[in-house]
C-alpha cells in the first residue's frame, strides 16, 4: 500500500498512450507497468476498461500477470450518463468489474462543456458525479476524480467549478485532481486557482499538459499551493505537447523539495527505467531530458571542464548518480586541455600535459575540417590511443576497397564490395553483397576478418547518419558520416569526413570495426 500522505500517480498507459505515433499493445502496457512499479510510484492508471477491448484485456491479465510491489492499479472511466443510474450504466459496471482497487472518474467542471458537450444541465452533471462516486465507493473501490478543464472552468464560472469539487468530496472521492486539460496555464495563475480549490477542504491533486512548456513547473507550483497528489507520464508522453514528465516531477520534489516519494534505490534506477520504457514504446529518447537524458550531465565547454576538474559540483546541480545517470565530457573544438584530460581519465588514461596539448590541437584541427567527436566517442578514443602511442595503430591494414552498384533487369539495386586487407601476417581478399554500398562494405570487412577475430560476428551496424556540411554546395560538398555500432554489451559511434560519401562511410566503418576489436580485448599490432 503506497504512502497516502502524498500520491505519485502515473497515467502513461492511458493519457500518455494518446501521443501521436505511440501504439501500445497489452504486452507493452504490462511491461511498462512493471517498470513504473520498479520506480516506486503509488498508482498506475491502466486505461479505460469497457471503452475498448485492449484496456479491458489489460485489466483482466493484470490480475494474474502483474505482481506489483509498490503501486496500485487505477481504472479510468467517466461518470454515468445523464438520466441513467450509475448502477445501471454498462461503462460504470466495467469499472466496477475491472478488479482495480482504485477508480479514477473524469467529470466536467467547466459549465460550457457541461451544456455543450454533455448536453445536460449543471445540476444533472453534479448528480452524475455524486451518484457515480457514491455507487463505486459502496462497491468497495476507492475513487479519485479528474476535474476536466478545471482551470478554464474556474475562469468561466468559479462557483460552479468549486461546487464540482465539493460534490465529489462529499460523495466520497479521496482526491480531486484539477486538470489543465488544454495545457494553457502558467505557474503563478495556476497556483492561485489551486489555493482557492484547497479552501474547499477537498483533497486536491494536479494533472497538467505541456502546451505552454510549463507542465512540470505548473505541477510544482500546485504542490506548493497545497496539492498532495501529482499526475504525470513517463518521459512526458501525451497528446499534443505531452503531459508533465513524471520523472522530472519526482526528481524535483524528492531531491529539491525533500519529499520522500520513492525509495532511494529506485530513484537511483530512474535513468535506466526511463530508457527501458522508450525501448517498449519505440520512441526515441530525448537526449536532453532533465535528470535522465544522456546529455543531462554532459559538459562541452572548456571553461566548464576546468571547473569540473576542481569540483564536479561547480557545474552540476546534483550528483548524477542519484538518478542513475553519469557525467560525460564531450570533446569538441570548444575543448580545452582540462576537457581532454577529464575525458582521458574517463576512458582510463592519465594524460601528460604534453599529450593533452597535442590531442587538443589535433581535435581542433580535425573538427575544423568537419569531424565531430562529441557524437563519436569511439573515434576520439582511437585518436587518443594513437596520440599516446605516438603512431597510428590498428588491428588490420587496408590495401584497397572497391564498391560496385548494379541495377538489375528487374529494377533491383544490388551493391557488391571487395576489400583487400592485411591482418596477423595474412593478406585477405573478401567480397560481400548488400542493399547499399555501406552495407556491402560492412559485410565484406567482417567476412574477411571474422576467421581471425570471431568476436566480430556479434558486431552490428545499427544506425547510419549522413550530413552535408554547411558552407559547401553541389555534389562535391563535404560529407560527414556517423555510424553507430553495437555488440552484446553496448553501443559506440564513429565518424568519417570526405567529399566522397563512400570514403567518409568507409572511414567511420573501419573505425567501428577497430573499436569493436578494442572492446573485445585485442591488442593492435
Amino acid at each position: 500500500m503506497p504512502d497516502d500522505r502524498f500520491h505519485v500517480y502515473d497515467t502513461t498507459l492511458r493519457d500518455g498512450a494518446q501521443q501521436e505515433g505511440l501504439n501500445l499493445t497489452v504486452v507493452d502496457k504490462l511491461a511498462i507497468a512493471r517498470h513504473l512499479d520498479g520506480l516506486g510510484v503509488g498508482f498506475i492508471e491502466g486505461g479505460w476498461p469497457g471503452a475498448n477491448p485492449k484496456d479491458t484485456e489489460f485489466f483482466r491479465r493484470a490480475q494474474t500477470e502483474l505482481d506489483l510491489k509498490h503501486a496500485q492499479l487505477a481504472a479510468f472511466g467517466a461518470t454515468r450518463r445523464a438520466g441513467v443510474k450509475a448502477a445501471d450504466d454498462p461503462l460504470v459496471a466495467a469499472l466496477r468489474e475491472s478488479g482495480a482497487p482504485v477508480v479514477t472518474l473524469v467529470a466536467k467542471s467547466h459549465d460550457r462543456h457541461v451544456e455543450l458537450a454533455l448536453r445536460t444541465t449543471l445540476q444533472e452533471n453534479l448528480a452524475m458525479i455524486r451518484d457515480t462516486v457514491s455507487h463505486l465507493r459502496a462497491e468497495g473501490q476507492r475513487v479519485f476524480l479528474d476535474a476536466e478543464h478545471f482551470f478554464d472552468g474556474y475562469a468561466s464560472n468559479p462557483a460552479y467549478a468549486l461546487e464540482v469539487l465539493r460534490t465529489a468530496a462529499e460523495a466520497g472521492a479521496s482526491v480531486i485532481a484539477l486538470c489543465d486539460t488544454n495545457g494553457g496555464m502558467l505557474p503563478d495563475e495556476l497556483a492561485e486557482v489551486v489555493h482557492a480549490a484547497v479552501q474547499t477542504s477537498a483533497r486536491v491533486g494536479i494533472h497538467c499538459h505541456d502546451d505552454t512548456g510549463c507542465a512540470v513547473a505548473n505541477t510544482l507550483a500546485a504542490v506548493k499551493a497545497g496539492a498532495t497528489h501529482v499526475q504525470g507520464c513517463a518521459n512526458g508522453y501525451g497528446e499534443r505537447s505531452g503531459n508533465a514528465n513524471l520523472f522530472t516531477v519526482v526528481a524535483n520534489l524528492q531531491l529539491k523539495r525533500g519529499f520522500d516519494l520513492v525509495p532511494r534505490e529506485a530513484l537511483a534506477d530512474m535513468t535506466r527505467i526511463a530508457h527501458a520504457i522508450t525501448e517498449v514504446t519505440n520512441v526515441t529518447p530525448n537526449s536532453h531530458a532533465p535528470y535522465v537524458g544522456v546529455s543531462a550531465f554532459a559538459h562541452k565547454a572548456g571553461l566548464h571542464a576546468s571547473a569540473i576538474k576542481v569540483d564536479p559540483n561547480l557545474y552540476q546541480h546534483i550528483d548524477p548518480e542519484r538518478v542513475g545517470n553519469d557525467m560525460r565530457m564531450l570533446v569538441s573544438d570548444m575543448a580545452g586541455r582540462a576537457s581532454v584530460e577529464l575525458k582521458g581519465r574517463e576512458l582510463g588514461y592519465e594524460l601528460s600535459p604534453e599529450i593533452s596539448r597535442e590531442l587538443v590541437n589535433r581535435v581542433k584541427d580535425m573538427e575544423s575540417k568537419g569531424y565531430t567527436f562529441e557524437a563519436a566517442d569511439a573515434s576520439f578514443e582511437l585518436l587518443l590511443r594513437d596520440t599516446v602511442a605516438g603512431e597510428r595503430r590498428r588491428h588490420f591494414e587496408v590495401e584497397s576497397w572497391r564498391v560496385i552498384v548494379e541495377r538489375t533487369r528487374g529494377g533491383e539495386l544490388v551493391s557488391e564490395a571487395t576489400v583487400k586487407l592485411h591482418a596477423k601476417g595474412e593478406r585477405i581478399v573478401a567480397t560481400g553483397e548488400g542493399n547499399g554500398p555501406v552495407n556491402a562494405l560492412d559485410r565484406a570487412v567482417r567476412l574477411g576478418l571474422e576467421r581471425l577475430y570471431p568476436e566480430l560476428a556479434e558486431v552490428e551496424l545499427i544506425d547510419f547518419k549522413v550530413r552535408i556540411l554547411e558552407g559547401t554546395h553541389g555534389t562535391d560538398a563535404i560529407t560527414r558520416v556517423l555510424i553507430t555500432s553495437s555488440d552484446a554489451t553496448g553501443e559506440w559511434a564513429t565518424v568519417g569526413v570526405d567529399e566522397n560519401i563512400i570514403e567518409a562511410s568507409w572511414q567511420a566503418l573501419e573505425q567501428a570495426v577497430t573499436y569493436g576489436l578494442v572492446r573485445a580485448g585485442h591488442a593492435a599490432d
